[in-house]
């Protein structure tokens, strides 16, 4: 940050840029990174659900198996703890197989009903400690008649409905 201002400080000297020139420059760059970690949002999204959805298919076949969801869970769990983002695994259809997995604050609440009026993707940007977040929140629908198999409470789902999400947490940098 400092050396941004220093470069910003020598624009100015240089080129003669006004204040307000200056802060669209340094307003240009916070969208560039908003802009940026929207894209790692999908990208993640993307990753998470392909690999829930190819371990269901390829390692689940009862009951008894290990669920993709659980397998996921843990996964989430170690980038967290490693310090890269947060992401949790709600549900959305108002009937958890576990309670961690009930929205827990007021984004989370907004996303769920926003998910439930049929959106797909939820997000605000906030601040914590100084630094700018982006929460955001996908839906996850039934995808599998296996879903099905360990998610009986799913059965009732219609084609594309919202039954669970996935809600981010990322630095904006």
């Amino acid at each position: 940050m400092a050396r941004l201002i220093v470069t910003l400080t020598l624009l100015v000297t240089l080129t003669g840029c006004t204040l307000s020139q200056v802060a669209s420059v340094k307003g240009s760059a916070a969208d560039a990174a908003l802009s940026r970690t929207r894209k790692q949002v999908r990208m993640l999204d993307d990753i998470y659900k392909t690999t829930v959805v190819l371990i269901t298919d390829k390692y689940v076949h009862g009951k008894d198996d290990f669920p993709a969801g659980s397998a996921a869970v843990a996964l989430f769990e170690a980038v967290e703890k490693n310090g890269w983002h947060k992401v949790r695994l709600l549900d959305v259809a108002g009937d958890p197989i576990r309670n961690k997995n009930t929205a827990k604050d007021p984004f989370e609440k907004a996303g769920v009903a926003a998910l439930k009026k049929g959106e797909s993707y939820f997000e605000e940007v906030a601040s914590k400690n100084g630094k700018q977040q982006l929460r955001a929140m996908t839906a996850i629908p039934v995808v599998s008649k296996k879903c099905i198999m360990c998610h009986e409470n799913y059965k009732d789902a219609k084609a594309g409905e919202a039954i669970g999400a996935l809600s981010y947490t990322l630095a904006v940098e």
